[in-house]
């Protein structure tokens, strides 16, 4: 970790459990000895409206909860409509982004009054823009390892993985173990290990 803060953004609807996975990735930091601040905001406060969340850690000191526009570092994407407004308003060139590609329809498209934008068109776009994209099927993977609501985990899980954050994942795993407990546990923890192992290469324990 080289910069004085590194900026990471949460981001999906209402439901997704997104605030969550935001708990999970700011308590690991602080247990690994960061400083964290977390600030969030909502763009509706029922199911199905924006949440996302801003995450700032350092080595240095705290720093303001709320990152500046163009300033994200990373984007954690639960959804690819949401993923998309958040890079528009907080990412730039240098941002990474993990996305789930899973589509939660606003009521205006299944209302048939708005047309979602097609999902391949738009991560070829974000790939073109960022410098790093992983595109996960998230939603399947939950569903896979038994956890259908386990989509935050899988991203979680997948957030770990790629070492954006130099923290251990056992880290990550013992927060999980402070949060829940034993069959519950075990679901979270599968569908954690299910998206470090997606965004792993092959063969990389």
């Amino acid at each position: 970790m080289t910069a004085n803060v590194l900026n990471i953004i949460v981001t999906g609807v209402g439901g997704q459990g997104n605030v969550l996975a935001s708990q999970v990735i700011a308590t690991a930091a602080v247990d690994s000895g960061y400083y964290v601040s977390v600030g969030e905001t909502f763009g509706a406060s029922q199911r199905g409206g924006s949440v996302t969340s801003h995450i700032r850690v350092s080595q240095v000191k705290p720093y303001g909860p709320l990152i500046s526009r163009g300033e994200a570092d990373f984007i954690l994407g639960f959804e690819p409509l949401e993923t998309l407004r958040t890079y528009t308003d907080y990412g730039n060139a240098l941002s990474q982004i993990i996305m789930n590609v899973r589509p939660n329809y606003p009521l205006g498209v299944l209302l048939n009054e708005d047309r979602y934008p097609d999902i391949s068109g738009l991560t070829n776009n974000l790939i073109a823009q960022t410098q790093k994209l992983w595109a996960l099927e998230a939603t399947e993977l939950a569903v896979g390892v038994g956890v259908p609501v386990g989509t935050n985990m899988v991203m979680t899980g997948a957030f770990a993985g790629v070492q954006f954050l130099p923290i251990p994942l056992k880290v990550y795993e013992t927060v999980l173990k402070g949060l829940f407990a034993g069959e519950i546990l075990d679901l979270n923890l599968a569908a954690f290990r299910a998206g470090v192992k997606a965004v792993r290469p092959k063969g990389r324990a």
